[in-house]
């Protein structure tokens, strides 16, 4: 039997928020996946410089996934931790193929953007509940997406 938490954030509020973070998992993950396919198997004239920016994004998307999941633990949930419950959850789509690179580009600035609209979308929950340590989770990842977005965009032209 484990202890009931009291962290001052009602138990719907919490299984709300948490249910947003399990999404932004999703996302994180698909993402961090995807860009991982795309730094091994991007070639043409860009490769050795996209080759090491999709390794240090990558990087930095498998540190996320670790904060987010275990700030769904610290509200009392099950992170989600699977590839069938990631692609249940995910906004993301995956690729199979292998794109030309200004193809993988235009893919990770959608899926960039996407993940900062899944968290924008936990804020109203996150607001309510006045629940600081996960607003200032989501501020943090998305402000690392838009920046993130805004350079892959920057090497279309």
């Amino acid at each position: 039997m484990s202890m009931q938490i009291d962290i001052g954030i009602s138990d719907e509020l919490r299984h709300e928020i948490g249910e947003g973070l399990s999404r932004l998992l999703a996302d994180t993950y698909t993402l961090y996946l995807k860009t991982h396919n795309f730094h091994w198997n991007v070639t043409g004239p860009m490769f050795n410089t996209l080759h090491l920016m999709f390794e240090a994004q990558y990087t930095e998307l498998a540190l996320a996934v670790d904060l987010i999941a275990e700030r769904i633990r610290a509200l009392g949930l099950p992170a989600p931790g699977s590839y069938a419950q990631f692609a249940k959850l995910t906004s993301l789509q995956e690729e199979t193929r292998v794109p030309a690179a200004e193809e993988m580009l235009r893919q990770l600035v959608k899926d960039q953007e996407a993940v900062v609209r899944t968290a924008r979308s936990i804020f109203p929950a996150v607001e309510k509940a006045s629940d600081e340590p996960t607003a200032d989770l989501l501020t943090q990842r998305m402000q690392i997406h838009e920046k993130t977005a805004w350079m892959l965009r920057s090497m279309l032209g």
